[in-house]
């Protein structure tokens, strides 16, 4: 994947056949296998040869999706098995599907009874056309790692086992997966591998772009070249594919707009329901100030009895005096009068 100028993205384009359409076609016909092959060839990183096109439920067109999703299966030279899927419409659970997709392969291409040594090493290729998950990136890969948890080694094969399935670490004989989120990618290309990523986004190959594949691709799936019945059934299929993509961004526009309404219709529950406790609570603090009035002026009342008691006891304590001088006097003149005194 080498470096471009930057007068690279400066080039004219030709606009060609998209490769979702064209793929099963040039597939068709061994001597176009090399537009593929150059596509697998830059993702990789290693040249890659298509030996075959492997039949199977997945590589059979269905009307209900085939304007949707366009998938294929290939061999190449080292008996990898290769699956490319273009994905236009979001699905949540599409993670899911590559790891269906993987599993079921490698059960159709094992024989009941055959040894576990014939399983084939499988690449899953996936292009997305939609917000796959949370990632800014436009092009992931994923494998399998076996990790020590206390030494933190990487489990590697015996030296039979090396020799036997030519790998060295153990991971390497689980499938691996690539992902291209097309819509990410920024239109500038910097390698080789991008020049295809711009052509898999804007079906158009700039004159001076190099990657593997391209230059056949440019001849092969040029639009003028087609014949009148296969212009008809691309521009069919286009127009299918956009009012397809039509719909989804209607639902997903009348989705918002429900939602948008829900929320308003709640915000306006809450509202009243803040207004009515609004009410409930300046209605309990108006009792709240007529209890504290009354207390206060029971306080007052309280206040003045208490003031009364304090004054009656006071005279209370006068008389008391009063009282006790008379008695000390009647005793006094007791006295008096038995002649004591």
């Amino acid at each position: 994947m080498d470096t471009l100028d930057k007068n690279k993205n400066e080039a004219p384009e030709r606009p060609l056949v998209s490769f979702d359409w064209a793929v099963k076609r040039m597939l068709r016909n061994k001597a176009n296998f090399e537009v593929v092959e150059g596509f697998l060839s830059e993702l990789l990183g290693r040249q890659v040869t298509i030996t075959s096109v492997l039949e199977s439920e997945s590589n059979k067109e269905h009307s209900k999706d085939k304007f949707n999703r366009v998938d294929v299966t290939v061999e190449n030279t080292l008996g990898e098995v290769i699956l490319i899927e273009l994905q236009f419409i979001p699905e949540m659970d599409y993670l899911q599907r590559m790891l269906y997709g993987v599993s079921k392969s490698l059960v159709e291409r094992l024989v009941q009874g055959d040894n576990y040594m014939k399983l084939q090493k499988i690449f899953s290729i996936n292009i997305v056309y939609f917000d796959l998950g949370q990632g800014k990136d436009y092009v992931y890969y994923g494998k399998t790692s076996f990790k020590g948890l206390h030494d933190f080694d990487t489990l590697h094969l015996s030296r039979e086992q090396q020799r036997i399935f030519g790998q060295i670490v153990a991971g390497d004989l689980f499938p691996e997966y690539y992902i291209l989120k097309i819509n990410n990618f920024n239109n500038v290309a910097k390698n080789t591998l991008d020049e295809w990523v711009y052509f898999l986004k804007n079906d158009r190959i700039r004159e001076n772009f190099t990657a593997k594949g391209l230059l056949k691709a440019r001849d092969i799936l040029d639009y003028s070249r087609l014949s009148p019945e296969e212009r008809a059934e691309y521009n069919y299929a286009k127009d299918v594919k956009s009012h397809n993509l039509s719909q989804i961004a209607t639902a997903k526009a009348e989705g918002r707009s429900e939602v948008e309404k829900k929320y308003a219709e709640a915000l306006k529950e809450r509202d009243k329901a803040l207004k009515k406790k609004d009410k409930v609570i300046e209605k309990q603090g108006k009792v709240i100030e007529e209890q504290g009035k009354t207390l206060e002026e029971q306080g007052k009342t309280l206040e003045k009895q208490g003031k009364a008691l304090e004054k009656q006891g006071k005279a209370f304590e006068k008389q008391g005096k009063t009282l006790k001088e008379q008695h000390k006097m009647i005793e006094e003149l007791k006295q008096l009068l038995s002649g004591k005194i």
